[in-house]
């Protein structure tokens, strides 16, 4: 019996590994093909316009010759870049420490606050207001019209307050009418006169609604005798409403000027003082024998306080980095505030058993174990200040932009605002990029380190 050999067709068996493998391609295809429009997306709106800008800084203004390194030559030799970067400085150095910072001691004390989350809601407001409506707010609080500008209005008051202000911004003496006007802004006589004598000081320039409420006709007072060791006079407002009167006498319908500051001068000294009366009548008392001179301070006529200039030169960077303070500090807070609700208790609680203080227990327990979070809080705002664009475009006047121009602003500058020159542009924008890859790459290096 002969025995036959069949060959089995039926096709091998597939091994677990390549079961596995097909699955993990499939499963790659598939995350692919949900990935890809996001990465189309980045592609078109972050790599390509950097790469696009990478290229043009190579070329001139107009875009069709190659000129190399030139454009970073030029925006190292360009004060305003050079002033640009300085700023941009400030604002990476001041602006994170002072938001981290307030964040902290806000979100500790929050802690104690029986409101706490109405507090931190209202501190996190600002965050919703658009920073173009964030710069027009500020633009107007820190006008230098007292009128308009809320922060001058109050430093107004404090320093009227204190120091008082002058009733006679206006005031000023006719020509060839027995005053003189000193180099300081003072009015003297030009004849002296001795006690016992009567000196009438008119002045001019002040409207007659402007006169301080309480003024009384002068004409009563300018008929007033000086006795022996005295000087008696009256200041005025040498104007007759309606016209008629003459100049240099004091006439019926003629008011007084109350609250002036006058003096008795003899040899370049003052010697007697006096404040008019609501008539404008004066007494200098007790002078002795001779002849003097009588001023009128300058500070009778010093020009109203107006307050500080918030946007000036000096001050404009300050003043726009209180508005981003005023807008981030909120978000500062919360982060720092969820990190801190992280926080072991027990290590808290076992620093106060062992007789530890608040304040130690903030330096030495509390900041320590927050460093992560507060390390993420500083770069995300470090990384946020080099885009700072919005604020400073709109709070500085165009007459100080160059003083609070800001590498994004002097880019924007360069390329859209005037300029024209999109290749120096472009090599600023690659500038601010080159910045800001190394906070970025350190936040990116803190989050796995987290994650691990």
């Amino acid at each position: 019996m002969t025995a036959t050999l069949v060959k089995d067709a039926s096709p091998p068996a597939v091994s677990m590994a390549d079961r596995r493998r097909r699955a993990r391609r499939r499963g790659r295809v598939i995350a692919l093909a949900f990935v890809f429009p996001a990465l189309l997306l980045l592609g078109a709106l972050v790599v390509y316009p950097v790469l696009f800008s990478v290229g043009r800084s190579f070329f001139d203004a107009s875009g069709t010759r190659f000129v190399g390194g030139d454009n970073y030559r030029e925006m190292f030799r360009d004060p305003a870049t050079i002033k640009a970067i300085r700023n941009t400085t400030i604002w990476v150095v001041v602006a994170p420490a002072l938001l981290t910072g307030l964040g902290l001691i806000l979100a500790v004390l929050v802690e104690k606050v029986r409101w706490a989350t109405a507090f931190k809601l209202l501190l996190f407001m600002p965050m919703a207001v658009s920073f173009l409506a964030a710069g027009i707010i500020f633009r107007l609080a820190y006008d230098e019209d007292p009128e308009k500008g809320v922060l001058n209005a109050a430093v107004v008051s404090v320093h009227d307050a204190f120091k008082g202000t002058s009733s006679y911004p206006t005031a000023r003496a006719r020509d060839g009418q027995g005053l003189t006007k000193g180099t300081d802004g003072s009015y003297r006589t030009t004849a002296t006169a001795s006690p016992g004598h009567t000196v009438d000081l008119g002045l001019v320039g002040v409207l007659a609604d402007d006169l301080p409420q309480g003024a009384r006709p002068a004409y009563p007072a300018a008929a007033r005798k000086a006795t022996a060791g005295e000087l008696r006079g009256v200041v005025y407002l040498d104007f007759t409403r309606g016209g008629g009167g003459e100049q240099g006498k004091v006439d019926r319908a003629e008011s007084g000027l109350p609250r002036m500051k006058v003096e008795a001068v003899r040899d370049g000294k003052t010697v007697a003082s006096a404040t008019t009366a609501a008539d404008g009548s004066f007494r200098l008392q007790d002078l002795g024998p001779g002849s003097y001179t009588v001023r009128l301070p300058a500070a009778n006529f010093a020009p109203p306080y107006d307050g500080v200039s918030w946007l000036g030169p000096a001050l404009v960077t300050p003043a726009i980095i209180g508005a981003y303070l005023w807008i981030w500090t909120g978000f500062a807070m919360v982060l720092i505030g969820a990190g801190l609700a992280a926080l072991p208790r027990d290590a808290l609680e076992a620093a106060r058993m062992d007789g530890a203080n608040e304040w130690q227990i903030f330096r030495r327990i509390t900041v320590p174990l927050l460093g992560p979070v507060l390390t993420v809080v500083f770069v995300t705002l470090v990384i946020n200040v080099m885009k700072v664009f919005d604020l400073v475009y709109i709070i500085a006047p165009g007459p100080v932009q160059e003083d609070a121009t800001v590498l994004a602003t002097q880019m924007w500058l360069v390329s859209f605002g005037g300029g024209n020159n999109q290749g120096l542009g472009s090599a600023l924008g690659v500038l601010l990029l080159f910045l800001v890859i190394p906070a970025m790459v350190f936040n990116v290096r803190r989050f796995r380190g987290s994650q691990r």
